[in-house]
């Protein structure tokens, strides 16, 4: 049985007047008009200043200037737009020069970003649409160029035979961003869990073939969502499809805050959805799969 699609829009939008640049309508909270902003001291120069819409204060970044391009200048931001981002648990609006069209997407549709941007460049992903390459920004790696890379490590102390469990498993991990890849093997690190891990999610499932081919199938997968390729829906459906490895314990693990993510992650077989990035909710999710693997 092929593996499972799910449709998901994509909202288009321009930082420049010849670019085209997208976010996945799950990250998208709001959309409003530019409001007057109140400015913050000592701040990255792409965070514009703090804006107050429907009782909650955020900060407001100039999306151009966080991914290396030319910022709005001060006149052209009475026709640009803010918008508002729900994702790693915070709210932060995103200042786009003008707005294009929402569109289905299909994240098998969108290939990972050719080496050429380099490693720096925020975008996780690309894609065409009329005829036109279409960069999908990468969230997480703005978060983490401008407020920081969270830390990672457990709070927790797990008890020996608890720690002992987890050490046990064959465990994958799975997300096509490098900035939740270190926040992920940092936590999993920290407690003393061995663990594989890739950035695709078709990698994922030729690691996870061979491992139950060689005798020791994975026993708990932690996937992001949305991954160019092979998405992390289509891969809990392709798992749940394949009797040699439905018995792994599916955890996505998803920088989005949404209901209807996790709604559709038990449709196509996870086990558990967890908004990143809390550590201890993943370990105890771990440790609630570990109790069905053993």
């Amino acid at each position: 049985m092929k593996a499972k699609t799910i449709s998901q829009g994509i909202l288009l939008f321009w930082l420049t007047p010849k670019q085209r640049f997208a976010l996945g309508t799950l990250k998208i909270k709001e959309i409003v008009p530019f409001v007057e902003l109140t400015q913050l001291p000592e701040q990255h120069p792409a965070v514009l200043g703090t804006a107050h819409i429907r009782g909650v204060t955020m900060p407001v970044v100039d999306m151009a200037l966080a991914i290396g391009s030319r910022p709005l200048a001060a006149d052209e931001y009475r026709d640009s737009y803010i918008i508002i981002t729900d994702c790693q648990r915070k709210t932060i609006g995103f200042l786009v020069r003008s707005l294009d069209r929402i569109v289905d997407c299909n994240w098998s549709d969108i290939e990972p970003p050719p080496k050429s941007l380099g490693r720096s460049a925020c975008v996780t992903g690309v894609t065409k649409v009329d005829d036109q390459l279409v960069q999908l920004v990468d969230v997480e790696h703005i978060f983490a160029k401008l407020f920081g890379l969270e830390t990672s490590e457990s709070t927790q102390v797990l008890p020996q035979e608890q720690a002992d469990v987890l050490q046990a498993l064959n465990i994958l991990v799975v997300d096509d961003s490098s900035v939740a890849r270190k926040q992920l093997s940092d936590a999993l690190k920290s407690i003393g869990v061995s663990f594989q891990i890739t950035a695709n999610g078709q990698e994922a499932l030729d690691i996870m073939r061979t491992e139950a081919q060689a005798g020791h199938p994975i026993d708990l997968l932690v996937s992001d969502i949305e991954m160019p390729g092979l998405d992390g829906y289509e891969l809990a459906f392709a798992i749940r499809d394949d009797a040699a490895l439905a018995q792994a314990y599916i955890i996505l693990h998803t920088s989005i805050s949404s209901e209807i993510s996790v709604s559709q992650a038990h449709q196509v077989g996870a086990n558990e959805a967890l908004t990143k990035f809390d550590v201890d909710e993943l370990i105890q999710a771990m440790l609630r799969g570990a109790g069905r693997a053993v």
